[in-house]
């Protein structure tokens, strides 16, 4: 069976979108909208690893990765809901179990609310929660910046938009030993890729949190209503989704599957073996090859 990731790019309305695929073309499909400050690089090691059963799929957001940085597109996350959209569509994807880790989660979240049919399962991994009462210590940094006026704001959070910020984003309080296994590759490579373009859509992303507080109820509704088959693997050391953002999935999805690893935000990176396992015991229940 060939497993090899794939590289490859495709057009969408008039944006040239990169994006990573694995798999049988005719295999189930697992979509993989990255995070912050990441890419679909953040998926290299995984897609391999499921590839002989199911069929991966990574894109990179426009102004992030390699994806083109058009200077008209909508940079939110409706907008990037948009694009996954016609992302898949275009690739004849109509029905796909969801991976939802940081900033994927309301981007894919968003995806899922208009078309939830097409949703087979979710596996949700340190995703940016949409329970305002569980987020983790480090928000609270971020949400002091929202009393601030506009600009100054935006000034505070574009100070924390650096190689050194990225490199904190990355490593995000694990362990030592933990930590030794994130590869410098993740904050360099991606660093590299900042224009001063995309770090203006940074901090727009950032910034677009307060008004993301607002759609958490329509999130929570979703959830409550459909109940998809559910995954939660998490790792409790994160500073800004600990333990208590896992849990509180439980509240809309009392049937989802909880485990708490021994790792933090970037799981790929520290416990992939782990990951990997329980998603192949999981996908193998709820949207197994035919």
């Amino acid at each position: 069976m060939d497993t090899a990731v794939r590289h490859r790019r495709v057009t969408i309305d008039a944006i040239e979108i990169f994006y990573r695929e694995a798999g049988p073309a005719d295999a189930p499909v697992v979509l993989l909208p990255h995070g912050y400050p990441c890419s679909s690089y953040e998926f290299r090691n995984l897609m391999p690893r499921l590839a002989d059963r199911w069929r991966l799929i990574a894109p990179d957001y426009p102004g992030a990765g390699y994806s083109a940085t058009p200077a008209d597109f909508d940079y939110s996350f409706d907008g990037y809901a948009a694009l996954l959209d016609a992302f898949v569509r275009a690739l004849g994807v109509d029905r796909f179990a969801l991976y939802l880790h940081d900033f994927g989660s309301p981007i894919g979240a968003r995806l899922a609310i208009r078309a939830p049919e097409r949703v087979a399962a979710l596996i949700i991994q340190n995703g940016d929660i949409p329970y305002e009462d569980a987020l983790g210590a480090k928000y609270a940094e971020i949400e002091k910046s929202w009393a601030l006026p506009p600009e100054e704001m935006r000034a505070q959070l574009a100070e924390a938009i650096t190689e050194e910020a990225f490199r904190e984003e990355f490593l995000n309080a694990v362990r030592p030993d933990l930590a030794e296994r994130i590869p410098p590759d993740l904050w360099k490579l991606h660093w590299s890729l900042i224009t001063p373009e995309r770090k203006e859509i940074a901090i727009d992303l950032i910034a677009g949190l307060k008004a993301n507080r607002d759609w958490f109820p329509e999130h929570r509704a979703w959830l409550r209503r459909h109940r998809p088959a559910t995954l939660i693997v998490w790792g409790p050391q994160d500073g800004y989704m600990p333990a208590e953002s896992a849990r509180a999935y439980l509240r809309d999805l009392p049937d989802a599957e909880l485990h708490l690893l021994d790792g933090g935000h970037w799981l790929l990176e520290t416990n992939l073996d782990e990951v990997t396992a329980l998603i192949r015991d999981f996908l193998g229940r709820v949207h197994p090859p035919g």
